[in-house]
């Protein structure tokens, strides 16, 4: 198996469908300060702005924790 096949199918895999939530939730972290800082200067378009980001975060996390689910046992790298 190559390494460009083995790369394509680390992001099928449950390691890769982790990192996936990971960086997702990593991203969160900025969205939250953007909140934050969008409060202080009552910023409602800012604030707005922050909120639907989350929204997608949370989307995002959502559909990949049901590819986890969905992987179940069968991980492409485990064999």
């Amino acid at each position: 198996m190559s390494k460009l096949q083995k790369a394509k199918g680390f992001k099928k895999s449950k390691a890769g469908t982790y990192l996936s939530i990971g960086t997702s939730l990593f991203g969160a972290v900025g969205i939250v300060k953007q909140a934050k800082k969008a409060r202080l200067e009552s910023d409602r378009l800012m604030l707005a702005d922050a909120v639907i980001s989350a929204a997608a975060i949370v989307t995002g996390v959502a559909l990949l924790v049901r590819e986890l689910r969905r992987l179940g046992d069968d991980d492409v790298l485990a064999g």
